[in-house]
């Protein structure tokens, strides 16, 4: 079962290059999807990253998770699904 991973916290410098070989030491990503802007083309400093497995997964997130990439301290955690993230907003 895949698992996708949330990569938050990048320096904007980063590419899905970057972010597939640091995951890939882990295990096989499946997918590498840097979030970006849509008229500037510039990245919005964050990202997922999908791996085949759980175990992998796992181990790249507690690796991975508060290193340094490009001066910043990434954080690393398992994407949940659209439905559970807070809107941050007003509940009225």
């Amino acid at each position: 079962m895949t698992m996708n991973i949330y990569v938050g916290n990048l320096p904007y410098s980063a590419t899905e290059e970057e972010l597939r070989t640091a995951f890939a030491a882990f295990g096989d990503v499946s997918s590498v999807n840097l979030i970006t802007d849509k008229f500037s083309g510039q990245s919005k400093g964050f990202a997922f990253v999908e791996m085949a497995d759980n175990a992998s997964a796992d181990a790249a997130i507690k690796a991975l998770n508060e290193t340094s990439m490009g001066g910043r301290n990434i954080k690393v955690n398992q994407a949940k699904p659209r439905g559970e993230r807070s809107s941050g907003g007003s509940r009225w």
